[in-house]
């Protein structure tokens, strides 16, 4: 079951702040987002996993990729988050978009899909428990992007990471991992052609891949 508690409260404020505004965005965000879903190489009539789609930031970007023939399916932790990616989902009728709410380990699934963003969902891309629920969804070749914040080694990093490391727990959920210098490691074993660019400074990054051969879910 979705958790609700669990939801940081200033992020709880902010969700109840945004839900008038289904489209609601933050605007040097939205740049990434389509970056990200460009890398997944998505085709008409695809099916592709949101996971950790939060309040549906990259909702609009993969319907569009996938077009009406396709299928977008989020995850995510919160009810309370979930309630608006429905929100947006509902005011554009969207009619092949749906959210699963519950943790990405334990997420029912059905069919094989296409590909799977995660995007700033550390609880998902560095979790070897959510990896091994979602990744044999995925089919053979499918692409896999993933964003999200990091420690920097660049020259402030030594001055900057132990605020860094010290804040997160505070500021995002009790399942979400501290993060350190390459969060990609959980998930790098499955995608040999792995490529991550370090943005902001170092503290955030955004990777993409193909996935291996292995384990096919029926």
């Amino acid at each position: 079951m979705a958790s609700t508690s669990q939801t940081p409260g200033y992020f709880r404020a902010l969700i109840h702040l945004i839900r008038p505004f289904p489209d609601f965005d933050i605007a040097f965000i939205k740049p990434l987002r389509a970056r990200g879903v460009g890398l997944l190489r998505l085709t008409p009539g695809a099916r592709v996993l949101d996971l950790g789609c939060g309040p549906g930031g990259s909702l609009p970007f993969l319907v569009e990729a996938v077009g009406p023939a396709g299928e977008v399916v989020g995850v995510e932790i919160s009810a309370e988050v979930a309630l608006n990616a429905h929100r947006r989902i509902a005011h554009h009728q969207w009619r092949n978009v749906r959210v699963v709410e519950a943790a990405a380990e334990t997420a029912v699934l059905e069919g094989s899909f296409d590909g799977a963003l995660m995007f700033g969902a550390p609880d998902v891309y560095a979790s070897p428990a959510a990896l091994a629920n979602v990744l044999p969804r995925l089919r053979t070749g499918a692409r896999v992007v993933f964003f999200g914040a990091k420690t920097s080694r660049r020259r402030l990093g030594w001055l900057l990471n132990p605020l860094l490391r010290r804040a997160f727990p505070r500021i995002s959920f009790p399942t979400t991992p501290v993060p350190n210098d390459a969060p990609w490691e959980q998930l790098a074993p499955h995608l040999p052609d792995l490529v991550v660019e370090e943005l902001f400074f170092g503290w955030m990054f955004l990777a993409a891949g193909t996935l291996a051969p292995g384990p096919q879910a029926g």
